[in-house]
């Protein structure tokens, strides 16, 4: 039998090497296509590797040649310029549509987020709830999955999955803060009382998804789906966790939630803060979607818990520190400048 060959956009981030990592073990033939470099020296002899950017149609053309399916990962993240983030998320999501279609591409997995639903008033969020994306990459991401809605009513299958914020193997970003400061043997704040409950998901149960998506009948994949950990406590529950396997006997820090706020956006203001409005907003508020759909439809069973999978990662994290500890930057790739925010380790 003949090998798929499925293309990754985004295959030089977080999600895109998991995902390669993972379909490769499966027997596919992969195509990465990012505009960063391809950096992982376990898989660069092993899959074709195209540098370049989903807002050049006709990179994209050349590198969806003989493609059967593709997995449609990249973003402009919201650390990036509003501009990049509108012309990336939207424009290079309709370019990938619309040239995967030009090539008799059978399927196109779109990796949306639970962005999409902003700041909710109740949860469960369930798919069919109302879309209101918050600040440009929120924004951006709802209008990229109306662009896939267009494709789909035209008869072009393109599955949908919303992730929650998703953690493992390679990522750092935001999470980065944390493991740093349980590694250095220090309390770790928290905005608001930590009493809330906040969902994320493993790396590898959102490959699952991916996979279920392409490999089950269109008729069945064809349609959007919430994709989530089965398992999690409060977000102060979930945290401790990470600051007890460290073993300094260290402990979650609540705060009062909008003093918080109001200076993180002060910071986020002055550019002395890595933390966006996305994240402070919602850290000290219900944040979790109904998995249910996903369970029934795909049949897909997460295997991690929001603790296992921060330990997982936090693991990963204490193992690969060296490799990055002079790195920063703007992606899940590399820890996030901590700014202002790591001259307050010291008061913890």
């Amino acid at each position: 039998m003949t090998k798929k060959t499925v293309l990754v956009t985004g295959g030089s981030g977080f999600l895109g090497i998991n995902l390669i990592r993972y379909l490769y073990e499966r027997d596919y033939a992969i195509v990465s296509f990012d505009i960063e470099p391809f950096t992982y020296p376990d898989m660069r002899d092993k899959i074709k590797v195209v540098q370049g950017d989903i807002r050049d149609v006709a990179a994209l053309d050349k590198a969806l040649k003989g493609v059967d399916q593709v997995v449609h990962c990249a973003a402009a993240l919201p650390l990036y310029k509003p501009a990049d983030i509108y012309s990336t998320d939207i424009d290079g999501t309709r370019n990938v549509l619309d040239v995967a279609q030009q090539n008799g591409v059978e399927r196109v997995v779109y990796i949306s987020s639970t962005a999409v639903y902003g700041i909710p008033d109740h949860h469960p969020l369930r798919e069919e709830d109302m879309l209101d994306g918050v600040g440009p990459y929120g924004k951006a991401k709802v209008m990229a999955e109306y662009a896939a809605l267009e494709r789909r009513a035209k008869g072009q299958v393109v599955p949908i999955l919303r992730p929650k914020s998703f953690i493992g193997p390679e990522r750092l970003g935001v999470f980065a803060l944390l493991y740093d400061w349980a590694l250095d043997g220090h309390n770790f704040p928290m905005i608001g009382s930590g009493k809330n409950r906040y969902q994320l998901l493993d790396v590898e149960d959102l490959c699952e998804a991916i996979y279920l998506c392409l490999t089950l009948p269109a008729a069945v994949a064809n349609d959007t789906f919430n994709v989530g950990a089965k398992e999690f406590a409060t977000m102060k529950e979930d945290y401790q966790a990470v600051l007890d396997y460290a073993g300094y006997g260290k402990k979650i820090v609540g705060s009062p939630a909008w003093p918080a706020i109001w200076t993180l956006r002060l910071l986020e203001a002055l550019h002395i803060s890595p933390l966006y409005k996305w994240v402070y907003e919602t850290a000290s508020k219900d944040s979790f979607v109904s998995i249910e759909k996903a369970e029934k439809v795909l049949g897909w069973q997460p295997k991690y818990s929001n603790q296992d999978a921060l330990i997982r990662n936090f693991k990963w994290y204490i193992e690969n520190r060296n490799s990055f500890e002079n790195a920063s930057g703007i992606s899940h790739r590399v820890p996030w400048k901590q700014g202002v925010l790591g001259l307050m380790k010291k008061v913890f």
